[in-house]
């Protein structure tokens, strides 16, 4: 159901006394606000990737050695001991864990 069927589903019910003015305008509301935020995209900032990494800076408080599980933490909105799970699974499998963490150790700014 497209947001047109919705609206026009309120305003239905809206008709036939189900839905108060302010009830109507609440939903109708919602549902536009709701619109906006899909048509915006994926992510916690609803933004682009690389504007995502933009916002990317090593923590002074959450950190054991440098910060940069910390950091990916607050970008992504997951906790750091998962990235720091992460970069150790793949330290161990692959070596490319410890690769990618000095990287972003080197050139990840600190905030």
């Amino acid at each position: 159901m497209n947001i047109s069927d919705e609206i026009k589903r309120l305003h239905e019910l809206h008709q036939a006394g189900a839905l108060s003015d302010a009830e109507f305008s609440q939903a109708k509301a919602r549902l536009l606000a709701e619109q906006e935020k899909a048509s915006l995209g994926p992510g916690p900032g609803n933004g682009d990737l690389a504007s995502e990494f933009s916002r990317l800076r090593r923590t002074r408080g959450d950190r054991w050695i440098s910060g940069v599980c910390g950091g990916l933490a607050r970008v992504s909105g997951m906790d750091s001991w998962v990235w720091r799970l992460v970069f150790t699974v793949f330290t161990l499998y692959f070596l490319l864990g410890l690769l990618i963490y000095l990287l972003m150790w080197v050139f990840v700014p600190e905030e």
